[in-house]
């Protein structure tokens, strides 16, 4: 199983066991073991998976502000703990990858490995959730065959993001590409980079 297919079978995992409850506020219960791929990928996608419907719930228009606020600091929280996750699976490449010598005329990929990974974790739950419209049986025949249309097109994205992926891992095992690491060095989350929160502080 190339790793594509077993990170896509993860996902969906994760997908499958969030909407057992179908509660934000469920907590994990990852079926891998301690420090492995699979317990970092099925982690990640459960974050995916809880923002997916907080994203949902926060467009509620008859929504109370006050809990709109809540909700979207909860999802800034969500962001960094995602990012962080994906820069943690690059770390995890990158150590396995580290005696690999690239070629003098190897590339630099636009985006690393767990970028990409994380494309494919959120196209998971695209699939996912249209799949569940293509075949709702309260939505009308044209919602249901517009849906099937797009579903279509995901369909065929998983396959081209899962094969890039794997041509990735190979071109960075055969030396043609090189694998490099940059945080993302957020900045709103930063007191000290955030002007709007190092000047309060100066108050």
């Amino acid at each position: 199983m190339s790793f594509s297919e077993t990170a896509w079978k993860v996902f969906n995992q994760s997908i499958e066991q969030y909407h057992v409850n179908d509660d934000v506020d469920s907590l994990i219960e990852n079926p891998f073991e301690d420090h492995s791929l699979e317990q970092i990928l099925y982690a990640k996608n459960w974050i995916d998976s809880v923002q997916w419907h907080l994203e949902d719930i926060i467009r509620e228009e008859e929504i109370n502000p006050d809990e709109a606020l809540k909700l979207k600091r909860r999802i800034d929280a969500s962001n960094q703990q995602r990012t962080d996750l994906v820069e943690y699976i690059d770390a995890w490449f990158y150590k396995k990858y580290e005696n690999i010598s690239p070629k003098p005329d190897a590339k630099i990929n636009t985006e690393t490995i767990a970028w990409a990974v994380d494309r494919l974790s959120i196209l998971a739950l695209k699939v996912y959730h249209m799949r569940h419209e293509a075949e709702r049986e309260s939505a009308s025949e044209d919602h249901r065959q517009k849906c099937q249309a797009k579903l279509n097109v995901l369909l065929e994205q998983h396959e081209d993001l899962s094969n890039a992926i794997d041509q990735l891992l190979i071109d960075i095992e055969n030396g043609t590409v090189k694998m490099k690491m940059y945080k993302q060095m957020k900045m709103y989350n930063d007191e000290s980079l955030n002007p709007i929160l190092y000047q309060k502080t100066k108050k």
